[in-house]
C-alpha cells in the first residue's frame, strides 16, 4: 500500500520560513520523481516544485523560484520542501505526490498516481 504523507505545515508571519517533509512508503521510491503541489481555496492544485529520481534535476514555479528549494533522500524516502521568505500568497495546502516517467510535469492532474493528504502553510501579514 503506497502512502504519502506530509508534514511540517503550520502558521508563520511573512517573511519567516518553514521546512515541509513528505515521508514515502510502499512505493520503490528511488525510482519515482517527486512533486510538491499547493492548492489555494476553490482552485485547483497548482505545481510548485519537482525532482526527478536522482535528485539531479529540478524545477520550479515562478512564483517560487529563489525562495523554494526540493530536496530527497532517498534512503530515508522522504522529500523535502524548503520555504523561504513565504508571503502571504503562498497560504494553501500543500500536497506531495509521486510519479514515474521522468522529470516531466504534465499539467493532467490524473497523470500523477499517488498523492498525499496535505499539509496546511497559513502565512500572516
Amino acid at each position: 500500500q503506497v502512502q504519502l504523507v506530509e508534514s511540517g505545515g503550520g502558521l508563520v508571519q511573512a517573511g519567516d520560513s518553514l521546512r515541509l517533509s513528505c515521508k514515502v512508503s510502499g512505493l520503490r521510491f528511488s525510482t519515482y520523481s517527486m512533486y510538491w503541489f499547493r492548492q489555494f481555496p476553490g482552485n485547483e492544485r497548482e505545481f510548485v516544485a519537482i525532482i526527478n529520481y536522482s535528485g539531479a534535476v529540478t524545477n520550479y514555479a515562478d512564483s517560487v523560484k529563489g525562495r523554494f528549494t526540493i530536496s530527497r533522500d532517498n534512503f530515508k524516502e522522504m522529500v523535502y520542501l524548503q520555504m523561504n521568505d513565504l508571503k502571504p500568497e503562498d497560504t494553501a495546502v500543500y500536497y506531495c505526490a509521486a510519479r514515474s516517467g521522468g522529470a516531466r510535469v504534465p499539467t493532467d492532474l490524473r497523470e500523477y498516481p499517488f498523492w498525499g493528504t496535505g499539509t496546511q502553510v497559513t502565512v500572516s501579514s
